[in-house]
C-alpha cells in the first residue's frame, strides 16, 4: 500500500468517521452521504498496488486501481476515512490500513473515531430500521445506553475494517463506537438503514447533515424495482 499526503490540513482533536464496503453498502453510503453533503477536501490518500479484479466492459476489460480517501471538514472538525468500493483483500492489508487509520486520529489527536456497518436482523422492521450501538469499553457503552441508544445485542463476530478498526483503536486508548444499522437483504443497497446510521451519528457527534431526502427517494426507487420483479 502507498500512503500519500495531498496537504497537511490544520486541524486538531477532529472526530474521525471511517467505514468501508459492508453488507448493504451501508459504511460506504454513510461515508460518500457525509463527503458529500459537508464538502470535504481530500488530504491524504491511500492507493493499493494492484486490483484484484478487472471489468469487462462488453467484449473488452478495464481495471482501476483501488484508492481511499481521508478527508476532512466543517472546518477541521470532522475527519472522513474510505468509503468507495471494496476492502483490503488480506489480512495483513486489512491490519496496516485499520493501524494507518488509527496512527493519523493519533497524529492530530484525535479522542473519538466512530464507524459504521450493517447488522443482518431477522425483524421486520418496514422503513424504519433501528441502528445499535457498541463501544471500545463496557462504562462507554453504558453511558451511551443512558442517552438512549441501544446496545448491539449478545455476542458476536465483526469482521473486516469496521470491526478491526474498534480493536486497534482500543489497543492505542481511543474511544471507539460502532455503529451497526438493522438489514434485512446483504445483497441489495440499504439506503433506509445508512439513514438511521446517520441520524444517530448526528446524535452522538452533534453534527448535522442536511435533509435525508435523497436516501429515502432512492430506498423507494429499489422497492419499487423489487415489487416489480
Amino acid at each position: 500500500m502507498q500512503f500519500i499526503d495531498l496537504e497537511k490540513p490544520d486541524i486538531r482533536k477532529p472526530i474521525v468517521i471511517a467505514a468501508m464496503q459492508d453488507m448493504g453498502n451501508v459504511g460506504n453510503i454513510v461515508i460518500d452521504f457525509i463527503n458529500d453533503r459537508l464538502k470535504t477536501v481530500p488530504f491524504r490518500r491511500v492507493l493499493v498496488p494492484y486490483p484484484n479484479y478487472v471489468i469487462d466492459k462488453g467484449g473488452y476489460i478495464d481495471y482501476e486501481q483501488e484508492k481511499w480517501e481521508y478527508r476532512y471538514g466543517n472546518e477541521g472538525r470532522m475527519v472522513v476515512f474510505g468509503g468507495g468500493s471494496g476492502q483490503p483483500q488480506t489480512n495483513q492489508e486489512l491490519y496496516d490500513l485499520c493501524q494507518e487509520v488509527v496512527d493519523t486520529a493519533k497524529r492530530y489527536s484525535t479522542q473519538w473515531i466512530y464507524t459504521v456497518g450493517a447488522f443482518h436482523t431477522s425483524r421486520r422492521y418496514g422503513k424504519n430500521p433501528k441502528t445499535l450501538v457498541t463501544a471500545t469499553d463496557q462504562e462507554l457503552s453504558e453511558r451511551i445506553q443512558k442517552l438512549g441508544f441501544e446496545a448491539t445485542p449478545g455476542m458476536s463476530y465483526i469482521t473486516g475494517f469496521n470491526g478491526l478498526i474498534l480493536g486497534l483503536a482500543k489497543e492505542n486508548g481511543l474511544n471507539g463506537i460502532g455503529l451497526y444499522a438493522e438489514i434485512d437483504n446483504p445483497q441489495i443497497p440499504q439506503y433506509r438503514s445508512a439513514k438511521s446510521a446517520l441520524l444517530t451519528l448526528e446524535k452522538l457527534t452533534y453534527q448535522k447533515f442536511g435533509s435525508f431526502s435523497e436516501l429515502d427517494q432512492m430506498a423507494s426507487e429499489i422497492e419499487e424495482n423489487e415489487r416489480g420483479d
